[in-house]
């Protein structure tokens, strides 16, 4: 048994040309747009990009993909916004190519065509160009998978088996939800008989090999830190307390109509639906497999727990290709390009939102970026507050109570400032900056204390000499301001 596919057709050439020249203009109007956007680094950004200037095999809370991708861009770029984001427009571009290719392995070229439109025009692909995060180099190290394995299955070739396991051990170091990969994968050979033969198959086990040979790396850094990143992960996922939160569940289901969009993802539910009733083509029950149970697991720890909108991203590569091929093959093609339109609109309402920003403030939301503003505002504060200090009490270290806060102020505080440590008040590391640069017994003193929480007896009870040097309220965006409180401290008693 093979997968569905097509012979190459003459139509072919154009087509390819075609749908180059069309990713690269969404690729220019994208870097235009970067250039453009008036957002700072949102503080998983800033954290990322302070892992890059410590090149390593793992960190806390992520591996190190993310970390070395960056670094890459800044070498090369430069240390800006714009250049450390630069690396997400690329990469989706790639992924866009990538999914040409399984729509044109699985179909025809017309359908990877449209596939690889519509993966670039996601609105949540929309969202994800404009910042850098896990998820980018993530899904293309996924829909390369997803070729390696249609080649397994379709040829006796050795190269497929080297792809696979090269877009496993990287996506691995993206994140560990490629994991996701073997669930789907099993769940496929349990509903296709005729391909369980893979699992006999060496090619499969030295792919596998290659995955463990490249995160092997970073296995070892987290034995050398108590699984460090296995342990937040864990944590993140938040499994104490009351298991059962219909409402949680029901947010990140109905979220997944604007990632994915409403006209693809009531595509997918109703396809899905037919599957189930009558049954699907081998290639729609392989991409069926790469997608529903990914929607289905997350959704299950929202009601378990909780789930952010983007922790579903990896289903929405085979299904992108699998709502495409069914809306061309049942003639739905009207529903396709209404869908694109929208999403197409989605992403200049997106360019235009980032390139005012600051200026915005909706109702009953207020201003959708203040998250990504006033960190600027907020270093340059902190270093007129350790500026200001009588010599005699010259500012040695700054510390937070607020992991994002270490990591903006990281970023945007100006050269020759004070050290920045974190405030580490468990035993156990609760973020990198407290794993690797926590404050300590025998750290410099005076120290400034930066804190966004109104209390902070927590930190300033262990001083002895306790010093307010005011409240400031700072721009936050076109919302409301951000409330910080300084403090200069001394004495640190230790535990």
């Amino acid at each position: 048994m093979t997968l569905t596919r097509t012979e190459p057709t003459a139509a072919e050439p154009p087509l390819v040309l075609w749908l180059a020249g069309a990713l690269l203009g969404l690729l220019a109007v994208r870097l235009l747009a970067l250039h453009y956007n008036a957002t700072e680094l949102f503080f998983d950004e800033a954290q990322y990009w302070s892992w890059s200037r410590e090149p390593a095999f793992g960190y806390y809370s992520k591996p190190p993909l993310v970390a070395w991708i960056i670094r890459t861009a800044t070498e090369v770029c430069g240390a800006s916004e714009f250049c450390i984001r630069l690396p997400s427009p690329v990469l989706h571009t790639l992924t866009a190519v990538a999914i040409f290719r399984i729509g044109r392995r699985l179909y025809d070229a017309t359908t990877g065509l449209w596939s690889a439109m519509v993966f670039a025009t996601l609105p949540g692909v929309s969202v994800s160009a404009g910042i850098i995060s896990t998820d980018v180099p993530l899904l293309l190290c996924w829909a390369v998978a997803l070729i390696g394995l249609i080649g397994l299955l379709e040829t006796r070739a050795w190269t497929p088996a080297i792809v696979l396991g090269v877009a496993l051990g990287l996506g691995l170091n993206a994140k560990y939800a490629m994991a996701y990969f073997g669930v789907c994968l099993g769940l496929y050979l349990l509903a296709t008989p005729a391909h369980r033969g893979l699992l006999r198959d060496l090619r499969l086990w030295a792919a596998l090999a290659i995955a463990l040979l490249l995160i092997a790396p970073n296995l070892a850094w987290n034995a050398q830190h108590s699984f460090a990143t296995f342990a937040h992960t864990a944590d993140n996922a938040k499994w104490g307390g009351s298991l059962v939160h219909p409402m949680k569940a029901a947010e990140f289901f109905l979220a997944q109509f604007g990632v994915f969009g409403p006209v693809l993802f009531a595509a997918l539910l109703a396809i899905a639906l037919r599957a189930y009733r009558q049954g699907v083509p081998s290639a729609d029950r392989l991409l069926l497999a790469f997608s529903l149970p990914i929607v289905a697991i997350v959704t299950a720890q929202a009601l378990i727990s909780r789930a952010h909108a983007n922790w579903a991203a990896l289903a929405y590569v085979a299904a992108t290709v699998l709502v495409t091929a069914t809306l061309v093959r049942d003639l739905a093609r009207r529903w396709l390009e209404a869908s694109l339109a929208l999403h197409v609109a989605v992403l200049a309402l997106i360019g235009v939102a980032t390139a005012q920003a600051g200026r915005l403030s909706l109702p009953l939301v207020g201003d959708p970026l203040a998250r990504q503003l006033g960190w600027r505002a907020l270093a340059l504060e902190t270093r007129r507050v350790a500026d200001g200090s009588a010599a005699e009490r010259k500012v040695a270290t700054i510390i937070t109570d607020d992991r994002s806060v270490t990591a903006e102020l990281l970023y945007y505080l100006p050269a020759g400032s004070p050290s920045v440590l974190a405030w580490r008040g468990a035993a156990r590391p609760q973020d990198h900056y407290e794993l690797t640069r926590p404050f300590r017994a025998g750290s410099p003193e005076p120290v400034l204390l930066v804190a966004l929480r109104p209390d902070a007896t927590p930190i300033t009870s262990r001083f002895t000499k306790v010093e307010p040097l005011g409240t400031r309220k700072l721009p936050a965006g076109a919302g409301p301001q951000r409330t910080v409180n300084y403090f200069l401290l001394s004495g640190f008693r230790a535990p």
